[in-house]
C-alpha cells in the first residue's frame, strides 16, 4: 500500500462532509474516548488494539479521508515504570498511524505543561512535561506530523471505560468517605463534547488547538461536585499530592483555554451531569 508523505488536506465542500461516503477511521476504539467518536462518527471503522496493534505497521485499507487517533497510553503513575511500553503506544503507534498518510486528528494532553502558571494555558504556550507520560504524548504531538490537528484536552470522563467519575461513583457508594487531591486544578472535560467539538474543529485549519471544557475545579471539588449530584452522603477529605503518593508528578494547575477560533466546549458541570444521565444515575 503506497503512502503519502504528506496528508491530503480535507475537503469541506463535498456533498457529504465526514458522512457516509467519508471514510473515517478511528483508533482506540474500545476507550472512552474512542466510542465517544464512534457515537460523534457513525460511519466510521473503529479498530480495538485486537484489531491493529500500534508496535506494528498499519494493516492494508482503503485510502482514508481522516484518522481520528484515540489510542494512547493513558495510565499517568504506569508510565514511569514502564516507559518504554509508554513510549512504544504513544510515539511509535502514533508514528504508523501517520504513516497511513491521512489528515489526522491527535488527541493530546494538559499534561505537556509544568503547571508553573496561574492562568490558563494557551496555545502558545511552551511545554514541559513533569511525568513519563506527559513526555510522550509531547513526543506524539511530533510524530502526528504539522499538517495534523494536535488536541489538547484534559481530565477525560464518560460513561465507559476508567475515569475518574466513573470511579467516584463505585467508591462513593462503598464508603462513608474519600481522600481526594485538592492541589491540582483541571478542567475536566465530558468525552461526548470533546467529540462534537472535534466535529467543528474540522472546518478550522490544522495545528495545535485546546478543546476542554469551560470552568475549572480540583479534583476534591469534582468529587463533591459528583457525590453532590448522586446525593450520596459521603464525605470528601481534601489532600495533599505529597500524600495521595503517586508515582508520576502531575502539575498543579493545567487548566486549557484556546487563543484561537477554538469550538467551545460546555461547563464541565453539564458534562457532569450529561454523563449521570447516561450512567442513570441521576
Amino acid at each position: 500500500m503506497g503512502r503519502s508523505a504528506r496528508p491530503r488536506p480535507l475537503e469541506h465542500d463535498i456533498a457529504d462532509p465526514l458522512g457516509t461516503r467519508q471514510r473515517v477511521l478511528i483508533t482506540g476504539a474500545a476507550g472512552q474516548l474512542g466510542r465517544a467518536l464512534a457515537e460523534e462518527f457513525p460511519h466510521a471503522l473503529a479498530l480495538g488494539r485486537g484489531d491493529w496493534d500500534l508496535a506494528l505497521p498499519p494493516p492494508e485499507l482503503e485510502p482514508l479521508d481522516l484518522v481520528l487517533h484515540a489510542a494512547a497510553w493513558t495510565n499517568v503513575d504506569l508510565a514511569e515504570e514502564h516507559p518504554q511500553d509508554a513510549a512504544s503506544v504513544n510515539i511509535g503507534g502514533t508514528l504508523h498511524v501517520a504513516e497511513l498518510g491521512a489528515p489526522l486528528v491527535y488527541y493530546s494532553t494538559d499534561y505537556v505543561f509544568d503547571g508553573k502558571k496561574s492562568a490558563p494555558y494557551v496555545e502558545s504556550d511552551a511545554p514541559n512535561p513533569l511525568s513519563v507520560y506527559g513526555r510522550t504524548k509531547l513526543h506524539g504531538e511530533a510524530a502526528a506530523g504539522e499538517h495534523s490537528w494536535i488536541v489538547r484536552t484534559s481530565g477525560l470522563f464518560g460513561p465507559s471505560g476508567t475515569n475518574f467519575v466513573r470511579t467516584i461513583l463505585r467508591l462513593g457508594k462503598e464508603r462513608e468517605a474519600l481522600a481526594v487531591v485538592d492541589d491540582q486544578r483541571t478542567s475536566p472535560t465530558y468525552v461526548g463534547d470533546l467529540a462534537a467539538a472535534t466535529r467543528e474543529l474540522l472546518e478550522r485549519p490544522p495545528g495545535i488547538w485546546h478543546l476542554a471544557a469551560q470552568g475549572d475545579c480540583t479534583w476534591a471539588e469534582f468529587a463533591e461536585a459528583i457525590v453532590g449530584e448522586l446525593g450520596l452522603d459521603t464525605g470528601v477529605r481534601r489532600i495533599s499530592s505529597v500524600e495521595a503518593g503517586r508515582a508520576a508528578q502531575r502539575p498543579t494547575y493545567s487548566v486549557l483555554r484556546s487563543e484561537k477560533d477554538a469550538p467551545v466546549l460546555p461547563h464541565w458541570r453539564d458534562g457532569l451531569r450529561t454523563c449521570l444521565e447516561r450512567l442513570g444515575e441521576v
